[in-house]
């Protein structure tokens, strides 16, 4: 009699343990793997910032304000730019023209101009299109770039808060067109900045679109339709990618300097000029 009541008691408990493990099991939640898929931006297809230079006389004073000064620029640069002075940035036939003149102005050998959009036109990723048609000649160095507008990482603005460089071109290599940008990691005082370049071989006879498409996951930069230059955010933190934060435009053309005369400077071929058929810029699509 015993034995039966042990057995039973055994059998029981083997049961109630078997159901009590099979609830435990449809008790554990499902995971779910996150998707792989990447994520597909676009951009809205009408500018939220824009200049068509369908004027004349001094660039919009709504729209640019002036870098002022011939220190060198931090690349032994020989120019000095002025402001608000026609001669060297004005807006004519529907163009912007940005031009650098051999003569002696405050201790320079040359002036020119640096417009800039900071504090008028200040921008957190975004399609920017411009419309160029370049300069010619060893000592010319034009860019379409962008800077931070404000130091929100580090007490180092350069270069750890980032520079985006849509276009330059060095005189000395003509039509070799570079796309580059600058981190606290990845910059050229250390050797370690990421670009790439490509041949434009009617740069200085054409006008051709200078494209960034900038977005949280990455910056590519494209020559009218073409994709050349292609810069991930790896999600290691700002010296690797502080393209996090409003950037502003600035369009110039430099002389000399540690690139753009590094082979010299041709002294027979100025004045020159990059002149601007059109600035536009969408915002990405939320």
């Amino acid at each position: 009699m015993n034995k039966l009541i042990l057995n039973i008691s055994i059998s029981t408990m083997l049961l109630l343990s078997a159901c009590a493990k099979e609830n435990l099991v449809a008790q554990v939640p499902t995971v779910t793997p996150p998707s792989t898929t990447p994520i597909t931006y676009q951009f809205e297809s009408t500018p939220i910032w824009f200049d068509e230079f369908n004027y004349e006389g001094l660039p919009d004073n709504k729209k640019w304000s002036y870098d002022v000064g011939g220190s060198g620029w931090g690349n032994h640069e020989l120019e000095y730019y002025t402001k608000e002075n026609l001669k060297n940035a004005r807006v004519e036939n529907g163009k912007l023209v940005i031009e650098a003149i051999k003569e002696n102005f405050n201790g320079n050998s040359y002036t020119s101009a640096r417009l800039v959009t900071k504090g008028k036109g200040d921008f957190l990723y975004g399609r920017f299109e411009i419309k160029a048609k370049l300069p010619t000649g060893k000592g010319t160095w034009p860019a379409i770039w962008m800077l931070a507008s404000q130091q929100n990482y580090s007490d180092k603005f350069w270069p750890d808060n980032g520079e985006i460089d849509i276009m330059e071109h060095v005189g000395y290599d003509p039509g070799n067109v570079h796309a580059t940008v600058h981190t606290k990691a990845f910059n050229h005082v250390i050797g370690t900045q990421k670009g790439t370049e490509m041949m434009v071989n009617d740069y200085n006879t054409a006008f051709h679109v200078y494209r960034l498409d900038w977005t949280p996951s990455k910056i590519e930069m494209y020559i009218d339709t073409t994709l050349y230059f292609t810069f991930e955010n790896t999600g290691k933190g700002f010296a690797e990618y502080p393209f996090d934060q409003k950037f502003h435009l600035l369009l110039n053309l430099a002389v000399g300097g540690d690139w753009g005369g590094s082979k010299g400077v041709d002294e027979s071929i100025f004045p020159q000029r990059i002149e601007v058929d059109y600035v536009r810029i969408y915002a990405l699509k939320k």
